[in-house]
């Protein structure tokens, strides 16, 4: 068995073009095979920067995946790769989500959903179909659409903030309307910060269990550097995924404040 904090090189096997600027990349590791939805793993480009990614598909057919949108140099390498190139990896790391709940609620926003794509197939290997909305900017930024229908049917759900497709509107108003209208015993939300953030208060005012997953500026991945702080956590090991508890003692930092690469507060504006 590899050593999860050990750099281990491995080959691209397959690309998978999702969105305009969202791809996939598969590729064989026996450690992230082991992987629980939620976690996530670092990835180094060779003579670049290692930066985090959620696992967004855990051994399908012996492969694993990351889903990469390019916002920056080092995402813009990996998305630009090809079959045969290779990285480097490290992890799985961090915590999952606790898969429970009878009737449970999904809210993904943009490139979260590759987070919340392996909880969906846990949940379905219970016995279990989650309602899951599927929010993007516009019809064009939905990510896994026909995977998601695919494993989902009726259940899933979609809300574009320009009216393209399905709900006109964010995705957390779109869940604020679906918890007025059905039982949840369960919400999880992956994506934008202020996104997530709603979504919290609309769960709390009605009582609802929820598990959101953070996204901070993580450098080592093993709670050492202190630069993914929120509260009293570290993101890269206490999180990703935060508990409704957690998310209560964080609430003066969520969806409001985050440290940048320098380590210095500036406002949450995504």
């Amino acid at each position: 068995m590899h050593r999860t904090d050990k750099i281990r090189t491995v080959k691209i096997k397959k690309v998978n073009r999702e969105a305009i600027d969202i791809t996939t990349l598969y590729f064989e590791d026996e450690t992230v095979r082991t992987g629980e939805p939620g976690q996530y793993i670092m990835v180094w480009v060779p003579g670049d920067d290692e930066v985090p990614m959620s696992i967004s598909g855990i051994d399908e057919d012996g492969l694993s995946s990351i889903t990469v949108r390019k916002v920056g140099i080092t995402s813009e390498t990996l998305d630009a790769m090809q079959p045969g190139d290779r990285i480097g990896i490290r992890g799985p790391y961090g915590n999952s989500y606790d898969v429970i709940g009878e009737s449970p609620l999904i809210v993904a926003g943009g490139s979260g959903t590759a987070s919340l794509l392996p909880l969906v197939k846990a949940f379905k290997s219970k016995g279990v179909t989650p309602t899951f909305i599927l929010g993007g900017r516009s019809a064009d930024n939905l990510l896994f659409e026909d995977e998601l229908l695919e494993l989902l049917g009726e259940k899933l759900v979609i809300s574009t903030d320009d009216g393209s497709m399905g709900f006109n509107g964010y995705a957390s108003g779109y869940a604020a309307l679906l918890m007025d209208e059905n039982h949840y015993d369960q919400v999880y939300t992956c994506g934008p910060e202020l996104m997530m953030a709603k979504v919290f208060q609309e769960t709390e005012r009605r009582d609802i269990p929820t598990q959101a997953s953070l996204e901070r500026y993580v450098k080592c991945a093993v709670g050492i550097c202190g630069n993914c702080a929120i509260g009293p956590y570290r993101v890269c090991k206490d999180g990703p995924v935060f508990n409704t508890e957690m998310l209560r003692e964080v609430r003066e930092e969520f969806g409001i404040s985050h440290m940048d690469a320098s380590g210095k507060n500036v406002r949450v504006n995504h």
